[in-house]
């Protein structure tokens, strides 16, 4: 039985390949439909897909524009001449018999991204390449049969391979988040990981921290949620040093993830060396790229999460709460947005009511893309100055924004309506402020309060909020209580 002791000896080691899907409209070499989503099985594809005779490639200069705009998400260069080759095997999936992949002369080179984790650390991971592929379809086992669905075959791939610089379960999450975070940002992907746009094969190792060599390592394929990435990594550190600890070796293998079970499965072995006969495809053409075409293409990228981090440090904000509104890219533009038009004080306000809608709904607050009600920039600026006009409670400025999540009325329109709107009108809180005051239920506390005991102010404020129905400015009670109990 493993503890704490046992397990802080061993170091876990940790690379991920990630296959990402990339947007296109059709696929890499065909003009079939590439969303498969909902789609009847083999109804979006092509004879080409299909590998028949004399059905010859044509490259699709949209996939090779994602990739380049995939480098720039990863800080890696652009191949100038890349070239696919042939990687034979056979599969009931693949109908050619071979993989149109890039195994020598890769697009993406050597990069790095900065992961940011959940204790507002970091690390730097780095990117060993990506390369551009086509996937293959899918097979669905039913007992003694399969069945085979190939509308994903020929979807356009980047396949983005990891330096081995993983060392927790809960980095291998941050990773597949953060690198989530920028093909989604980026555009590279629709980020649909239910049906599979991003998946990511896990290889992880385990062996004693006072040993100079890696373990030997099992491979967890295809996991297609970022909580499976770090369960997945976790529960097979742990499985392999159960292994070596009674004195038995790890087997080099493919394994899958069970989810109903939380655990790895074997699947198969691997070896170090696969012999697929790559060859160069002689039907496609090696792509050639100048700078000024890679420029002009990596010019149109949009903000990366990295720039929001960076944008929004002067907001005070916690890194959790950055992280989480990050989480959304709709609402990290809207929130920069607020921060351009009215100001770090205001965007503060609404990043943090953004957040308490996050956390009310359980789901992230996609502002475009919401079940809800859209709201505009100047409606969160409209409610965030009502706040600093003491118009509303910090509280009641939250009632308003589920409402304005429903409905589309402003602001103003929404707190009238509930009965909202804070009075702060000195003459008619005053007025409450002496009635409560002269109540023989309250001369405790108002000697209380005279003789310095200024805890009791608190009953007194509950008073005359409640003989205003919850409306009187609580400031401007409090305020006024000392200035009327001084003179008496």
């Amino acid at each position: 039985m493993l503890n704490d002791e046992i397990i802080s000896k061993y170091k876990m080691t940790v690379g991920i390949e990630c296959h990402v899907q990339l947007a296109t409209n059709t696929k890499l070499f065909s003009g079939a439909d590439n969303d498969e989503r909902d789609k009847s099985p083999n109804s979006v594809v092509s004879p080409i897909d299909y590998g028949l005779p004399g059905m010859l490639p044509v490259l699709n200069r949209g996939a090779v524009d994602l990739a380049i705009i995939a480098g720039k998400a990863l800080n890696s260069p652009i191949a100038h001449v890349s070239r696919f080759d042939r990687k034979h095997y056979f599969y009931p999936d693949l109908p050619k018999g071979y993989q149109t992949t890039q195994m020598y002369q890769p697009i993406i080179g050597a990069g790095i991204i900065n992961v940011p984790l959940e204790n507002g650390n970091s690390i730097d991971v780095r990117i060993n390449h990506a390369h551009m592929e086509e996937d293959a379809g899918k097979l669905t086992h039913h007992g003694k049969f399969s069945l085979v669905d190939l509308n994903r075959a020929g979807t356009p791939l980047i396949e983005i391979v990891s330096e081995p610089d993983i060392h927790s379960s809960i980095e291998a999450k941050a990773f597949a988040i953060e690198l989530y975070q920028l093909m989604t940002y980026a555009g590279v992907t629709r980020g649909d990981l239910y049906h599979g746009n991003m998946r990511f094969d896990v290889n992880i190792s385990a062996a004693l921290k006072t040993s100079k060599e890696l373990g030997i390592r099992s491979e967890v394929k295809n996991l297609n949620s970022f909580r499976s990435v770090g369960r997945a990594a976790e529960f097979e550190f742990r499985r392999q040093i159960e292994l070596l600890e009674r004195g038995e070796k790890v087997v080099q293998e493919t394994r899958g993830w069970d989810e109903a079970k939380q655990k790895t499965v074997s699947q198969r072995s691997k070896e170090d060396a696969q012999d697929y006969r790559y060859m160069p495809d002689a039907d496609i053409p090696p792509i050639v790229l100048s700078d000024d075409e890679i420029n002009s293409i990596q010019a149109n990228i949009p903000l990366l999460p990295s720039y929001y981090r960076q944008s929004w440090n002067k907001l005070g904000l916690d890194d959790t709460v950055i992280n989480a509104l990050i989480s959304s890219q709709s609402t990290a533009q809207l929130l920069q947005r607020i921060i351009e038009k009215g100001g770090e004080s205001v965007a503060r306000r609404v990043g943090i009511w953004l957040l308490l809608a996050i956390d009310e709904q359980s789901e992230d607050l996609d502002i475009g893309k919401s079940k809800n009600v859209p709201i505009s920039d100047d409606q969160f600026i409209e409610l965030s100055k009502m706040v600093d006009a003491n118009e509303l409670s910090s509280t009641a400025a939250k009632d308003v924004l589920f409402a304005m999540m429903q409905r589309s009325d402003s602001p103003r329109v929404i707190a009238i309506e509930k009965n909202l709107i804070q009075v702060s009108d000195e003459s008619e809180i005053m007025l409450i402020v002496d009635e409560v005051l002269a109540d023989q239920s309250s001369d405790k506390a108002v000697v209380d309060l005279q003789n310095g005991n200024d805890k009791v102010i608190g009953f007194l404020v509950g008073q005359v909020m409640k003989k205003s129905g919850g409306k009187a400015n609580p400031s401007k009670v409090m305020e006024l209580i000392r200035k009327k109990v001084k003179k008496l």
